[in-house]
C-alpha cells in the first residue's frame, strides 16, 4: 500500500541523513534488506550510489522490474557481508536486521548469525563512516541483543530513538561508527518541536514542483528526465526522450 511506501521512504530518509554523508561527493552505500529498491531510490535521488542485498528472490525480482539504479545481490547477511574491506561510504538498513534474531533453521544461532554480519560489516565499511539500521525490535532483550553483538564486532554508537514518546511514531535507529567515535545524534520528537511544524505548514502549496530540497517532484516529467539522464551516465540502456516522456496516460473506462 501506499501508506508503507510512504513510511518506507520517510525511514530511508532519516537513515541517510544520520548517516551524515559529505555534501560534495557521491557516495557507495550498502543496503542491507533492500527488499524492492525504495530506499535505494531515495539514494539514488541523493546522487549516490548502493548496492543492496535481499535474502527473497521476489523481492529483488521487484527491484529489477521497477528499474532501480543499484546492483543487487542475493544474500543471508547472516553468513557475512560479502565484499571487500573498507568498499562502503556507509550502510543503511531498513527493516531488516531483527529479522537475524529469529532461528529459521536449527543450525541458526542468533548471536553468532549478528556477529557474523556486523564483524563483516565492520570491515566492508570504511574507517570514519557509519552504518544506521532502523529496526523493529520485539523487545529490549533482542535490542540489547543487537546492540551487544555491533559493540563486539568493534563498533562504537548506540540507539537514536525518534519521537519516544509516541506509540505509532516511534522508530529505532542503531547508529554506528566505524573507527571513530563520534558524537550519537538526537532523536526527533525528544524536545517540543511544535515551532518548526508550524513554520513548515505553510510553505507546502508554493513548492508544488519541487519539492523542499529544490529536487523536482517524484514521477514528474523533470524527475524522469533527471533519473533517464543519471542511467545514460552509468551506461544503461534508456529509450529516448520524446514528447510523450512524464505524460499521464488517459483513465482507461
Amino acid at each position: 500500500s501506499s501508506r508503507v511506501v510512504q513510511i518506507q521512504s520517510q525511514m530511508s530518509e532519516r537513515a541517510v541523513e544520520l548517516l551524515g554523508l559529505p555534501q560534495d561527493r557521491a557516495c557507495l552505500l550498502l543496503d542491507v534488506g533492500c527488499g524492492s529498491g525504495l530506499s535505494g531510490d531515495y539514494i539514488s535521488e541523493e546522487g549516490h550510489y548502493w548496492i543492496g542485498l535481499d535474502i527473497s528472490p521476489a523481492m529483488l525480482d521487484v527491484a529489477v522490474e521497477r528499474e532501480v539504479e543499484g546492483d543487487l545481490l542475493l544474500a543471508d547477511v547472516g553468513h557475512g557481508i560479502p565484499f571487500r574491506p573498507g568498499m562502503f561510504d556507509g550502510c543503511i538498513s531498513i527493516s531488516a536486521v531483527q529479522w537475524l534474531c529469529n532461528a529459521d533453521k536449527k543450525s541458526h544461532s542468533p548471536p553468532k548469525r549478528l556477529y557474523r554480519f556486523f564483524s563483516t560489516l565492520y570491515t566492508a565499511l570504511a574507517r570514519g563512516s557509519r552504518a544506521v539500521l532502523q529496526l523493529y525490535p520485539e523487545n529490549s532483550e533482542q535490542l540489547e541483543l543487537i546492540t551487544a553483538q555491533a559493540m563486539r564486532a568493534g563498533f562504537t554508537g548506540g540507539m537514536v530513538v525518534d519521537y519516544p514518546n509516541s506509540a505509532k511514531a516511534k522508530k529505532f535507529f542503531l547508529c554506528l561508527f566505524v573507527g571513530t567515535s563520534g558524537t550519537l545524534p538526537k532523536g526527533l520528537g525528544t524536545e517540543c518541536a511544535s515551532e518548526e511544524l508550524q513554520q513548515a505548514k505553510f510553505t507546502n502549496e508554493r513548492t508544488r514542483f519541487r519539492n523542499v530540497k529544490g529536487k523536482s517532484v517524484k514521477k514528474s516529467r523533470d524527475w524522469i528526465l533527471e533519473k533517464k539522464e543519471r542511467r545514460r551516465r552509468q551506461g544503461k540502456e534508456v529509450r529516448a526522450d520524446t514528447k510523450y516522456t512524464g505524460r499521464k496516460r488517459r483513465p482507461h473506462f
